[in-house]
């Protein structure tokens, strides 16, 4: 679950920083709550990519002990 949702903050953030610094304003659903300057759509990227990352890891982590208490 924690990977689905990191894509899913990765993608505001890369819409928002997207929209803001090359069209007329930042697009997705954050500037419908927030008005963020460019650089936090960046940092809302990132914490999405390391949400992302850190649910890979728990998933590999799992399938690991899962496989080594099965043999």
């Amino acid at each position: 679950m924690r990977g689905f949702i990191g894509s899913i903050v990765m993608i505001q953030g890369a819409v928002g920083f997207i929209g803001q610094m090359f069209f007329d304003g930042a697009w997705g659903l954050l500037p419908h709550w927030v008005e963020l300057p460019s650089i936090a759509y960046v940092g809302v990227f990132a914490a999405g990519a390391a949400l992302a990352v850190w649910g890979d890891l728990d998933k590999k982590r799992r399938q690991k002990r899962a496989e080594s208490g099965a043999a």
